[in-house]
């Protein structure tokens, strides 16, 4: 005869309520960790999935993730003729937020270098890669927008034509991927109004200098779009992505273009350090602040809940005291009662953490290890919690049974 499960099933209604709390306890510190999983994954899902040695970005910038980047389009030929370099392409990145049927709609926005890159590497789950220069788009399916969707972004329409899955920001948008120049397009749109008035503004500034006077042919030319302007350079691009040759040291070719004056080299591995050191790092300082503060709360319900069920068998213990049980009887009594009490919980914690992470708005990651370690806390916990009651049982005297 189990004295544990005997107990237990007398007080069955009291210990079921405390381990389903103690279960949602544990769910949000599983959910906490399985968060902070899936921010790391966010943070570092292009770098991991772009197939480049070398991230080209402004000087003292931290690349086109961590803050703004514009570099010259033009640097992609200045890189190709580097020693050692297989390829160069240009890489836009930016955020934008829209309305669609009656709902804000914000994604991220990144240009890729068509015809080089079509987004054949993209975890295209439905749909195709980009097959044109303009006006088609891969969307993710957290944006949910479905194949065949025309959605206006600044001046042009653009088509659904493939749908990604777990393609997120570190900020948690949703992915959508343009070419190139559409990404441009979309990120530099300015109302017709604004494009007229600064026309209007480069006419008159043209008339006030020497050259507009003497030759009004320019003055005139100055009333046109930007891209017919030789002075104006083509819009600047985030970063440039550089694939070495096979047998190449990456390092030798990132020493050669960090001389540069006017960029940054960072390797993937670089890269992602950064992301991890910067936009991650406060928020995982945050999270694990919360799952400290969580288990000190989970571990201090249950050393209450079991030193109340101490308390209500006091005399059934000192009966049993009487009857010449051991220290060591009462002892297990309350220590299998906190292990059952313990793996319930983590149980409920799991079962549930799997019907509802999915329906978080960020995503939620488990991994075996972090599963694993949860359990050998709760297996702590379990321990420390019923001290308290193992305390209060070891001091009760055989003649209470009297009283």
């Amino acid at each position: 005869m189990n004295l544990a499960i005997r107990d237990i099933r007398h007080n069955s209604g009291r210990f079921v309520l405390t381990a389903i709390g103690l279960g949602l306890l544990l769910m949000l510190v599983m959910g906490m960790g399985g968060i902070y999983r899936g921010l790391v994954q966010e943070a570092t899902l292009l770098v991991d999935r772009i197939d480049a040695d070398l991230w080209v970005a402004q000087k003292d910038t931290r690349g086109p993730f961590a803050e703004v980047s514009r570099v010259p389009a033009n640097l992609e030929d200045r890189i190709r003729a580097v020693p050692g370099v297989l390829s160069s392409r240009g890489f836009v990145s930016h955020t934008i937020q829209r309305e669609s049927d009656g709902r804000p709609l914000r994604m991220t926005v990144q240009g890729l270098s068509w015809p080089d890159d079509d987004g054949r590497w993209l975890p295209i789950v439905a749909g195709r890669a980009l097959g044109q220069a303009h006006y088609e788009m891969i969307s993710d399916e957290s944006l949910k927008l479905p194949l065949g969707r025309k959605i206006k972004l600044g001046k042009d329409t653009y088509t659904v034509v493939g749908r990604t899955r777990a393609m997120n920001s570190p900020a948690g948008d949703g992915m959508a991927f343009f070419t190139l120049p559409d990404a441009e397009a979309i990120q530099l749109d300015i109302s017709g109004e604004a494009i007229r008035l600064e026309r209007s503004a480069r006419y008159g500034r043209a008339e006030q200098i020497d050259l507009g006077r003497t030759q009004p042919q320019v003055v005139e030319r100055s009333l046109g779009p930007s891209s017919a302007i030789p002075a104006l350079g083509p819009p600047s691009i985030s970063a440039v992505l550089v694939k070495v040759r096979p047998g190449v040291n990456p390092d030798q070719v990132r020493s050669i273009i960090a001389r540069w004056p006017d960029v940054t080299v960072y390797s993937s591995e670089g890269q992602r350090q950064l992301l991890l050191g910067g936009i991650v790092d406060r928020s995982r300082r945050q999270l694990g602040l919360f799952r400290i503060l969580l288990i000190i709360v989970s571990a201090i319900i249950m050393a209450l809940i079991l030193y109340t069920l101490t308390l209500d068998k006091l005399h059934d213990i000192a009966m049993l005291k009487l009857l010449g049980a051991r220290n060591g009887v009462i002892l297990g009594l309350i220590l299998q009662q906190a292990f059952l009490l313990g793996v319930l919980g983590y149980g409920v914690a799991y079962v549930v953490g799997q019907w509802t992470f999915p329906l978080f708005p960020r995503r939620v990651v488990l991994i075996s290890d972090d599963l694993w370690l949860l359990a050998g806390i709760v297996v702590g916990i379990s321990v420390l919690a019923s001290l308290l009651g193992i305390a209060k049982a070891l001091r009760v005297e055989p003649n209470e049974v009297l009283a």
